[in-house]
């Protein structure tokens, strides 16, 4: 069990540079855990994939539509005193702060490609690679 950022999942469900190490970090645990914010950061990429024509929406509904089935029922609800708590302790967004209290909550660890959480969690952050 792991804890994975939007960029994760996102370069799971759609070929990116850093798609092979993401399918590595799949195969070695398949238990993926989010925020619930996953879905809206996730929509945002896709969005900007669609307006750059990068892919058509078909395409971007259906790896949208396997991120849900990746995630399943493993996606959670993060309080706002959590939230808040780790924002300021870490100097992360409110967003970052959601993965790392998820992961700091589940004593898993954090898989991502952020840089600044990567500085700031060190001991809970793992880049794949």
């Amino acid at each position: 069990m792991i804890v994975v950022d939007t960029n994760i999942i996102v370069n799971f469900v759609l070929d990116g540079p850093q798609s092979k190490a993401c399918y590595a970090l799949h195969e070695a645990d398949s238990e993926w855990f989010a925020p619930r914010l996953w879905r809206e950061e996730c929509a945002n990429v896709f969005a900007t994939y669609e307006r750059k024509n990068l892919l058509p929406r078909a395409a971007l509904i259906s790896a949208f539509q396997d991120a849900e089935n990746l995630i399943g029922l493993r996606e959670c609800e993060i309080p706002i005193d959590r939230i808040l708590t780790v924002a300021h302790r870490t100097g992360c967004s409110a967003y970052d702060a959601q993965y790392i209290a998820l992961a700091e909550d589940l004593d898993l660890k954090l898989y991502t490609y952020d840089k600044k959480i990567l500085k700031v969690v060190k001991e809970l952050a793992i880049q794949p690679s």
